[in-house]
Protein backbone atom coordinates (compact mmCIF):
# COMPACT_ATOMS: atom_id res chain seq x y z
CA UNK A 1 0.00 0.00 0.00
CA UNK A 2 1.43 3.13 -0.98
CA UNK A 3 1.19 6.33 0.90
CA UNK A 4 -1.83 7.67 -0.95
CA UNK A 5 -4.10 5.34 -0.98
CA UNK A 6 -6.50 5.36 1.95
CA UNK A 7 -6.24 2.23 4.86
CA UNK A 8 -9.48 0.59 5.15
CA UNK A 9 -10.23 0.15 9.09
CA UNK A 10 -12.13 -2.52 9.78
CA UNK A 11 -13.70 -2.66 13.28
CA UNK A 12 -15.64 -5.70 13.67
CA UNK A 13 -18.39 -5.75 15.86
CA UNK A 14 -19.69 -8.40 17.78
CA UNK A 15 -23.29 -8.90 16.55
CA UNK A 16 -24.77 -10.53 20.27
CA UNK A 17 -23.08 -7.38 22.34
CA UNK A 18 -25.00 -4.78 20.36
CA UNK A 19 -28.27 -6.89 20.45
CA UNK A 20 -28.10 -7.19 24.29
CA UNK A 21 -27.06 -3.81 24.84
CA UNK A 22 -29.73 -2.94 22.43
CA UNK A 23 -32.37 -4.83 24.68
CA UNK A 24 -30.69 -3.52 27.88
CA UNK A 25 -31.48 0.06 26.74
CA UNK A 26 -35.06 -0.66 26.18
CA UNK A 27 -36.03 -2.16 28.99
CA UNK A 28 -34.26 0.76 31.32
CA UNK A 29 -36.40 2.88 28.93
CA UNK A 30 -39.29 1.02 29.47
CA UNK A 31 -38.80 0.98 33.34
CA UNK A 32 -37.98 4.42 33.56
CA UNK A 33 -41.20 5.38 31.53
CA UNK A 34 -43.70 3.55 33.71
CA UNK A 35 -42.12 4.45 36.67
CA UNK A 36 -42.54 8.59 35.45
CA UNK A 37 -46.66 7.00 34.37
CA UNK A 38 -46.86 5.68 38.04
CA UNK A 39 -45.61 8.78 39.60
CA UNK A 40 -47.77 11.52 37.20
CA UNK A 41 -50.77 9.28 38.23
CA UNK A 42 -49.80 9.12 41.81
CA UNK A 43 -49.38 12.51 41.48
CA UNK A 44 -52.97 12.91 40.09
CA UNK A 45 -54.84 11.03 42.70
CA UNK A 46 -53.14 13.00 45.50
CA UNK A 47 -54.47 16.48 43.74
CA UNK A 48 -57.76 15.20 43.70
CA UNK A 49 -58.09 14.03 46.88
CA UNK A 50 -56.15 17.78 48.20
CA UNK A 51 -58.26 20.22 46.03
CA UNK A 52 -61.57 18.00 45.69
CA UNK A 53 -64.21 20.43 44.89
CA UNK A 54 -67.61 20.16 47.06
CA UNK A 55 -70.82 21.27 46.45
CA UNK A 56 -71.88 24.42 48.55
CA UNK A 57 -74.07 24.25 51.27
CA UNK A 58 -77.32 26.14 51.90
CA UNK A 59 -78.92 26.61 55.50
CA UNK A 60 -82.37 28.70 55.52
CA UNK A 61 -82.52 30.64 58.59
CA UNK A 62 -85.81 32.56 58.18
CA UNK A 63 -89.12 32.89 55.92
CA UNK A 64 -91.48 34.90 56.21
CA UNK A 65 -95.07 36.12 54.35
CA UNK A 66 -96.11 39.09 55.00
CA UNK A 67 -98.87 41.31 52.95
CA UNK A 68 -100.67 37.23 53.31
CA UNK A 69 -104.64 37.55 52.10
CA UNK A 70 -106.72 34.79 51.61
CA UNK A 71 -109.90 34.60 49.36
CA UNK A 72 -112.18 32.21 47.28
CA UNK A 73 -109.77 29.51 47.16
CA UNK A 74 -106.67 31.71 46.53
CA UNK A 75 -104.23 33.62 48.66
CA UNK A 76 -101.30 36.26 47.56
CA UNK A 77 -98.44 37.36 49.67
CA UNK A 78 -95.14 38.15 49.56
CA UNK A 79 -92.63 35.53 49.86
CA UNK A 80 -88.93 36.61 51.99
CA UNK A 81 -86.50 33.67 52.66
CA UNK A 82 -83.14 33.96 53.94
CA UNK A 83 -80.58 31.97 53.73
CA UNK A 84 -76.94 31.29 54.03
CA UNK A 85 -74.63 29.82 51.63
CA UNK A 86 -71.74 28.51 52.62
CA UNK A 87 -68.33 27.89 49.70
CA UNK A 88 -66.50 25.08 51.66
CA UNK A 89 -64.02 25.18 48.87
CA UNK A 90 -60.65 26.39 48.85
CA UNK A 91 -61.33 28.45 45.75
CA UNK A 92 -63.46 30.90 44.75
CA UNK A 93 -67.11 29.49 43.85
CA UNK A 94 -68.48 31.55 40.63
CA UNK A 95 -72.21 31.03 40.98
CA UNK A 96 -75.14 31.78 37.76
CA UNK A 97 -77.89 30.48 36.51
CA UNK A 98 -79.24 29.68 40.24
CA UNK A 99 -83.32 30.85 41.15
CA UNK A 100 -85.90 30.41 44.09
CA UNK A 101 -89.20 29.19 43.20
CA UNK A 102 -92.35 28.70 45.65
CA UNK A 103 -94.68 25.75 44.54
CA UNK A 104 -98.37 24.79 45.62
CA UNK A 105 -98.62 21.50 48.05
CA UNK A 106 -99.58 19.14 46.98
CA UNK A 107 -99.98 19.73 42.95
CA UNK A 108 -96.51 20.98 43.00
CA UNK A 109 -97.30 23.70 40.41
CA UNK A 110 -95.37 27.04 40.51
CA UNK A 111 -96.90 30.01 42.04
CA UNK A 112 -93.87 32.37 42.10
CA UNK A 113 -90.20 32.44 40.41
CA UNK A 114 -87.25 34.53 41.09
CA UNK A 115 -84.15 34.53 39.75
CA UNK A 116 -80.98 35.11 41.81
CA UNK A 117 -78.37 37.70 40.72
CA UNK A 118 -74.75 36.01 39.33
CA UNK A 119 -72.16 36.39 41.95
CA UNK A 120 -68.87 35.14 44.03
CA UNK A 121 -68.28 33.52 47.13
CA UNK A 122 -64.95 33.41 48.45
CA UNK A 123 -62.78 29.88 49.32
CA UNK A 124 -64.25 29.16 52.80
CA UNK A 125 -66.57 32.22 53.56
CA UNK A 126 -70.55 32.19 53.89
CA UNK A 127 -72.54 34.48 51.71
CA UNK A 128 -76.06 35.26 53.00
CA UNK A 129 -78.52 36.12 50.56
CA UNK A 130 -82.25 37.41 50.67
CA UNK A 131 -84.93 37.41 48.13
CA UNK A 132 -88.43 38.78 48.46
CA UNK A 133 -91.45 37.97 45.66
CA UNK A 134 -94.87 38.53 44.75
CA UNK A 135 -96.64 35.58 44.86
CA UNK A 136 -100.47 35.80 43.06
CA UNK A 137 -103.15 33.67 42.67
CA UNK A 138 -101.53 30.51 45.26
CA UNK A 139 -104.26 27.55 45.73
CA UNK A 140 -105.57 27.43 49.02
CA UNK A 141 -107.39 24.03 49.51
CA UNK A 142 -111.24 23.85 51.47
CA UNK A 143 -110.92 24.98 54.49
CA UNK A 144 -107.44 23.96 55.69
CA UNK A 145 -106.08 26.21 58.48
CA UNK A 146 -103.12 25.40 57.58
CA UNK A 147 -101.30 26.04 54.30
CA UNK A 148 -98.64 24.52 52.66
CA UNK A 149 -96.22 26.22 50.76
CA UNK A 150 -93.01 24.95 49.35
CA UNK A 151 -89.69 26.33 48.03
CA UNK A 152 -86.80 25.17 46.27
CA UNK A 153 -83.81 27.10 45.81
CA UNK A 154 -81.40 25.77 43.71
CA UNK A 155 -77.31 27.63 43.30
CA UNK A 156 -75.55 26.30 40.24
CA UNK A 157 -72.07 27.67 40.10
CA UNK A 158 -68.55 26.26 39.00
CA UNK A 159 -65.02 26.45 41.19
CA UNK A 160 -61.36 26.62 39.44
CA UNK A 161 -59.41 23.56 40.80
CA UNK A 162 -55.70 24.64 40.79
CA UNK A 163 -56.07 27.61 37.95
CA UNK A 164 -56.38 25.11 35.15
CA UNK A 165 -60.08 22.64 35.44
CA UNK A 166 -63.35 24.02 36.16
CA UNK A 167 -65.54 22.03 38.36
CA UNK A 168 -69.18 22.10 38.06
CA UNK A 169 -71.47 21.99 41.40
CA UNK A 170 -75.11 22.24 41.99
CA UNK A 171 -77.42 22.20 45.49
CA UNK A 172 -80.55 22.20 45.71
CA UNK A 173 -82.61 22.84 48.94
CA UNK A 174 -86.21 22.01 49.15
CA UNK A 175 -87.95 23.81 52.91
CA UNK A 176 -91.99 22.74 53.58
CA UNK A 177 -93.26 26.15 55.38
CA UNK A 178 -97.02 26.10 57.61
CA UNK A 179 -98.82 28.79 57.08
CA UNK A 180 -102.24 29.83 59.05
CA UNK A 181 -104.27 30.36 56.74
CA UNK A 182 -106.56 33.06 58.38
CA UNK A 183 -103.50 35.78 58.81
CA UNK A 184 -100.97 34.37 57.00
CA UNK A 185 -98.23 33.78 60.13
CA UNK A 186 -95.56 31.22 59.73
CA UNK A 187 -96.22 28.40 61.78
CA UNK A 188 -93.00 26.70 61.10
CA UNK A 189 -90.35 25.27 58.56
CA UNK A 190 -88.55 22.07 57.71
CA UNK A 191 -85.80 21.84 55.30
Amino acid sequence: MGPHQPQSQHIHQNPRYDHRHGRSNLASCAAASAFLLLLVAAAAIALFILFRPHDPTIVVSAVQLPGFASSNGSASFTFAQLAAVRNPNRNMLSHYDSSLVVLSRPQNQVAGFMFIPAGQIEGGRTQYMSASFNVAGFPVTGNAEVVEVESRMKLKGRVEVLKFFMHHVETTKLCTVSVSSRNGAVLGFRC
